[in-house]
């Protein structure tokens, strides 16, 4: 029963947090706008899969990457100790 006096103030201490994190998320404007980062997933952004900018950067200055002698080696040699 003497554990109820530790308790009841350690959850009413909980309790004071949580509301204090809920006045401090509506006053900071986290639920301003609820649906824009749900369509965010859903809306194309003009971005090809599997290229990063410092590529694509590389590609439109003239140096192909799938050339690169370094890759190719690379590649091979995981293939060859297939039977």
């Amino acid at each position: 029963m003497s554990i109820l006096y530790l308790l009841i103030p350690l959850g009413l201490v909980l309790l004071g947090i949580a509301v204090w994190a809920f006045f401090w998320a509506v006053g900071s404007g986290q639920f301003d706008d609820l649906k824009s980062p749900g369509w965010s997933v859903v809306m194309d952004d003009d971005k090809t899969p599997g290229h990063s900018g410092s590529e694509r950067a590389r590609n439109e200055s003239g140096h192909d990457s799938s050339h690169d002698s370094s890759h190719d080696s690379s590649h091979e040699s995981r293939h060859e100790s297939s039977p």
